[in-house]
């Protein structure tokens, strides 16, 4: 497995190993040891899968005082992923990290991260595992077109959620909704 740290070295790139042949192929999409010797020591407790057609953006969610992290793995499609610092005194707060992920490469988002991503394919199925569970009241959204952040989407037209189109831009958000550093 091939790990790069990011813009941001807490969120960090994953090429797993695939063993492919006349059959189709295998990898290992998740094992503690070797995520732990790569510097992500985190204990997984909920997995999720969304389904998306192409153009959707779907983000940026985090959650509060609960804070997740998340390992993302796209099973099919391609995406463009997103990740913000959202960690109240941190040095890069209100920074983001973008990075186009194909079938079968992970990202690693910490918590204290706001996440989303675009579709960029026809469709994508994306796998996550999360470090804790969701909680309904816990759940925060960021304006995906928030213009203080400043994400380059690569999509012109969206398709978004009433949830994520009404979110508030990051400075409108009260600071106790928000992690710290």
């Amino acid at each position: 497995m091939k790990v790069t740290p990011l813009r941001m070295p807490e969120v960090v790139l994953i090429e797993p190993r695939i063993f492919s042949d006349a059959r189709g192929y295998f990898l290992e999409t998740h094992h503690a040891e070797r995520y732990r010797q790569a510097g992500i020591d985190a204990v997984f407790v909920q997995d999720n899968v969304a389904s998306s057609r192409g153009g959707v953006i779907r983000g940026l969610h985090y959650q509060h005082p609960n804070e997740q992290g998340k390992l993302i793995i796209v099973l099919d499609g391609e995406i463009f992923d997103v990740a913000v610092d959202i960690r109240r005194g941190s040095p890069t707060f209100g920074a983001w990290v973008g990075t186009a992920l194909a079938a079968h490469q992970q990202i690693y988002i910490p918590p204290g991260f706001a996440h989303g991503y675009c579709v960029t394919s026809e469709s994508a199925l994306v796998a996550y595992k999360c470090t804790t569970k969701y909680v309904p009241a816990d759940e925060c959204t960021v304006f995906f077109r928030d213009p203080d952040l400043g994400i380059a989407w690569p999509v012109a037209e969206p398709l978004v959620s009433d949830k994520d189109r009404s979110a508030p831009r990051l400075r409108d958000i009260d600071p106790a909704r928000l992690p710290v550093f």
